[in-house]
């Protein structure tokens, strides 16, 4: 290794055999290398500011003269810091001395370790001297216009960003001059629509009257971090126009928003069309009325109007940020006063809860999944996160607190700490962290100035942002990896800080905490709650008392674990429920060790704890009962269903050891609704598919009525004789294994007499067997379960219905299906499956019906009257005043209308196919596909009906706790609905269109294929 090699280590280059080929270019021929490389070291990137200084040199050899400058205490010649440190920052402003030398003399900007801002009128007067327009008019207009106005104004624009540039490279700290350096961008940028706007002036006196053109008083509002005055390097800037007719101008406000609207246009040109001069950002008028289907320029009284009437909730807090920027400045501060009371009232406003809520999505909105582990601005712990925390805060307190309307992010952090609304430690930390993002986005944006958010992952570039970040005054040489470490660490506060901030304070109203904490008062804390979503913010006080007081262990925990817990259950969709349950479940386990250590250190499980009882009514009623059943919540293998065999190994269990019948009847119903919770948790936490909650909620009922039949047939037979045997026979959706969980359990059931016995008296023991079966399945038990969701026995399927005997002999009904059966009878059979007694009567009674339920041949009087049974059923039991549209069950393109056509296919099939032979409607849908008897599309519109119907159903009972086939109405139950079915939160109009585009479609399939 040479020398050479050695020291470029040293100095923290990094591509050594490139950096050494630039050292032996011409263009450094006479420099010393020695003192080269003293100066390039002061660069953060040492590569980039090699070939930069050469690039520069060839292109401008005027610039050698700049190499050096003149140290102001000595006198000596010392190598220009100012150079060295924007060669090795930014690639696109070295382009622009190159493009421009006459502008090298900025590279005299003396390096100051606290840099002084350019005052805002300096900024303003130099821009728009650039277009020969006099800084004193009252409205200034430009002698310059086109080509050489536009390239005039960016020229000295990114004069002034140079200048601007190292003085921030150069400052000791990077974070403590970056709110200066976001307020000169911002000011920079309006000196520049200031410019622009003289400019418009000038080009549009050739397409109007001169006296038209100032009648029209123009105000440019900035909006967005333009607007705070905490611009990027490189950034759209949003922008709004307000115009207002001089009094003894025009005489229409139309000719007035024509002319406002050139200007306007002309304004976004003159800063951005292309021109030999790049362009110098797009200037973005989207965040106005009606966005980019609304008029480009507006009067006062139109935006009023505008606000009062029609405005979206994230309007107002857009407006948070709106400054009087360019133009009419009379006119946007009268702008400014109207709009204000309108964003600090927001919180007042209907669906502002419902904003909040929307704003904390669009944290995370629209990143891409290979960018997401790179962003800066969004996700978890950005700048984003950072911004609505303070914003929110804002929102709900600076209403009553005119000390928070601030637009600024730093500014608004130390008003908050200033009014005690934020601690000073969490104040000191939010505010670092803010000031460390905005550095590392700045300096990844001055490279090359492109507007980017995203961490670079070359590590050369990495260890160059490292330094970067550093600033010069740090003595040791920050690697790549250190610097990933700091971001994480810092993303990890920051989103940590938003619990710890806007709920800590609630806290400390109630109980007492440090006085590094902020204390709210009663209503400031029940405002922050309310903003939170709790519709009850007296009652959620109330609870948070309750668990905070004293001093206990389980006290002091939840002190510190509630500013998190209220977080997560305000993102459920009853955070009230959510926190009164928690309240209960906390109450009921006491201080138990597994319960609070779960908590503590268990974050998914606890996170999983307060999204389940916050959407969940019937969780929640059922945890309250079974408190213990919150262990679960730590552990997956617990939540897995429990196979039906494992249920009836310990149901013979209990049984054993209770041979009393209401004991046992007891524990059976209590085993499943303990399968009934442990489904509804795992399904909660999208643990199970559809399917397989169908299944388990199908063995739990299987399971319960087996035991229940055991316990009914040593009942009635109690010191008698067996004369029988029963068969319980699963019938519709219980038969499919589909059920959800409000199914009742459809059955049929069957006996079968023991050799010699009495046939009369074999009726009436089965008779028996089945009453004492469906009463212990349904009546009350001492003592009684409390929350019991109780399995509802069915026997409406038999033969002849209601009208027929409620068990009859195997040979009874093989006589009946041969001699009177009718179409819709063999039609029901299509689902029947044994679910508990004997095997061997299973399998003959299987065998008695296979004939029945897939006849040789489907006949027209058969086919008639099962359509005729459809249609019928349409009319007479869908209840009265229900919409089709709307139930699930029997309305349009519900699960009646697929059930029905898949099931016509098996009677017209199955006979001949053996794969439609089976009790599962998507099973047999499946079928039909592979056989060609519907094709792909029309199957994927039946089976995703069908699917989102039976999800409807299963959320309507998960939400409330009461079974509905109706899709909700109510925009709190639909949105509960929708987001069960997997859609993000806001967006319940969304699923509704989608529920009822799809069943239209599957209706429109249906009638086609069914009725022909």
């Amino acid at each position: 290794m040479s020398s050479l090699t050695r020291t470029l280590i040293t100095l923290g280059f990094s591509d050594l055999e490139k950096s050494e080929r630039f050292l032996g270019f011409r263009e450094l021929a006479d420099i010393d290398r020695d003192e080269l490389l003293t100066a390039l070291k002061s660069a953060n990137d040492p590569d980039l500011a090699l070939q930069s200084l050469v690039r520069l040199l060839s292109a401008v050899p005027a610039a050698r003269g700049r190499l050096t400058a003149v140290d102001p205490e000595t006198g000596a010649a010392v190598p220009n810091e100012a150079l060295f440190r924007l060669l090795g920052a930014s690639e696109a402003l070295v382009d622009f001395l190159i493009r421009h030398p006459e502008h090298l003399d900025v590279l005299d900007t003396p390096a100051s370790p606290e840099p002084a801002a350019v005052p805002q009128a300096v900024l303003r007067d130099s821009l728009l001297s650039s277009v020969r327009a006099s800084p004193g008019a009252a409205v200034p207009g430009a002698g310059l216009t086109g080509t050489e106005a536009r390239i005039a104004l960016r020229t000295q624009y990114r004069r002034h960003l140079v200048e601007l540039a190292i003085r921030d490279l150069c400052a000791a700290s990077p974070q403590d001059v970056m709110p200066m350096v976001g307020a000169e961008l911002a000011d920079l940028a309006a000196a520049a629509l200031e410019a622009a706007l003289a400019v418009a002036r000038a080009e549009l006196a050739a397409q109007f009257p001169a006296g038209d053109v100032a009648a029209v008083k123009f105000a440019v509002i900035g909006m967005g971090k333009c607007g705070a005055r905490e611009l990027n390097y490189i950034s759209d800037v949003d922008v709004m126009y307000v115009i207002e007719v001089d009094g003894a101008g025009l005489p229409d406000e139309a000719q007035a928003v024509t002319v406002g609207s050139a200007l306007a246009s002309a304004v976004s040109q003159t800063i951005y069309a292309p021109e030999r001069e790049p362009g110098l950002w797009e200037v973005d008028a989207n965040l106005r009325p009606e966005g980019k289907d609304g008029p480009l320029v507006r009067t006062l009284g139109s935006y009023l109007s505008y606000y009062q009437r029609w405005a979206a909730d994230w309007e107002f807090q857009a407006l948070l940020k709106a400054r009087a920027m360019a133009g009419d400045q009379e006119l946007g501060e009268r702008f400014e006063h109207a709009v204000a009371p309108l964003i600090w009232t927001s919180s007042e406003r209907e669906g502002f809860v419902a904003s909040v809520q929307a704003m904390r999505r669009r944290v995370t909105a629209n990143i891409r999944d290979s960018e997401a582990g790179r962003q800066i601005k969004l996700g978890k712990g950005g700048l984003r996160d950072v911004e609505f925390t303070v914003q929110l805060l804002q929102l709900v307190h600076a209403k009553n607190d005119v000390s928070l309307q601030q637009r600024g992010t730093t500014a608004a952090i130390q008003a908050l700490t200033a009014a005690g609304y934020i601690g000073r430690t969490d104040a000191a930390k939010l505010d670092a962290a803010y000031r460390y993002l905005r550095v590392l986005e700045h300096r990844i944006q001055l490279v090359h100035m492109r507007r980017t958010h995203l961490m670079p992952t070359a590590p050369d570039q990495l260890r160059a942002l490292a330094r970067a970040v550093a600033g010069p005054m740090n003595l040791k040489r920050p690697s790549a990896e250190s610097l990933m470490e700091d971001w994480g660490r810092v993303k990890r506060q920051v989103h940590a800080l938003y619990e710890h901030i806007f709920y800590r304070p609630i806290l400390a109203s109630a109980a007492h905490l440090s006085a590094a904490d902020a204390a709210l008062t009663t209503d400031t804390a029940r405002a922050r709650l309310a903003a939170l979503g709790y519709r009850d913010a007296v009652g959620a006080q109330r609870h948070i008392e309750a668990l905070t007081a004293g001093v206990s262990r389980r006290a002091a925990l939840q002190r510190q674990l509630l500013p998190v817990l209220l977080g997560w259950l305000a993102d459920g969709v009853d955070p009230d429920s959510g926190l009164l349950a928690f309240r209960r479940v906390s109450e009921a386990l006491g201080t138990s060790h597994w319960y609070l250590g779960m908590l503590r250190d268990h974050q998914a499980a606890a996170e999983r704890l307060c999204h389940v009882l916050s959407s969940s009514r019937l969780v929640t009623d059922l945890l309250e009962v079974s408190p213990e059943a919150t262990a679960w919540f730590g552990n997956d293998k617990e939540l897995r269903p429990v196979a039906f065999e494992a249920q009836w190994a310990e149901i013979q269990s209990k049984m054993s050891r209770h041979p009393e019948p209401a004991e046992a009847i007891r524990l059976i119903r209590l085993i499943r609704q303990r399968e009934v919770l442990r489904t509804a948790i795992a399904d909660c936490s999208g643990l199970l598919s559809q399917d397989q909650v169908s299944k388990a909620l199908s063995d739990a009922d299987r399971a319960a009525v087996l035991g229940a039949l055991l316990v009914a047939e040593a009942d009635v037979q109690a010191g008698a004789p067996a004369l029988t045997r029963v068969l319980v026979v699963a019938m519709g959706r219980q038969g499919g294994r589909e059920i959800g969980y409000g199914s009742d359990a459809d059955v049929m059931f069957v006996h079968r007499p023991v050799d010699g016995a009495d046939e009369v008296q074999a009726q009436a023991q089965a008779k028996d067997v089945v009453a004492k079966l469906t009463s212990m399945l349904t009546q009350p038990v001492r003592p009684a379960i409390m929350a019991e969701r109780v399995l509802s026995i069915d026997a409406d399927l038999r033969p002849e219905g209601k009208n027929g005997p409620l068990v009859r002999s195997l040979e009874a009904y093989r006589e009946y299906y041969a001699r009177w059966s009718s179409p819709w009878e063999a039609q029901a059979l299509l689902r029947a499956r044994p679910m508990a007694g004997s095997d061997e009567l299973a399998a003959d009674f299987i065998a008695m019906i296979d004939p029945v339920r897939y006849p040789a041949a489907l006949g027209e009087t058969e086919l008639r009257e099962i359509k005729r049974l459809k249609a019928r059923m349409e009319s007479e039991r869908l209840p009265r005043g229900a919409d089709p549209a709307r139930h699930v069950k029997l309305g349009r393109g519900g699960l009646s209308d697929v059930e029905w056509l898949v099931q016509l296919w098996q009677l017209q099939n199955a006979h001949a196919e053996a794969s439609l032979r089976t009790t599962q409607t998507i099973g047999a849908l499946h079928a039909a596909l592979a056989l060609g008897i519907v094709d792909r599309e029309d199957a994927g519109v039946l089976e995703g009906a069908w699917r989102l119907a039976g999800k409807i159903r299963n959320a309507n009972v998960i939400w409330s706790g009461k079974p509905s086939d109706v899709l909700p109405s109510a925009r709190g139950d639909l949105e509960a609905v929708a987001r069960w079915c997997g859609y993000e939160p806001g967006n319940a109009a969304a699923f509704e269109e989608d529920y009822l585009g799809l069943t239209r479609r599957a209706r429109a399939v249906f009638e086609r294929l069914f009725y022909g």
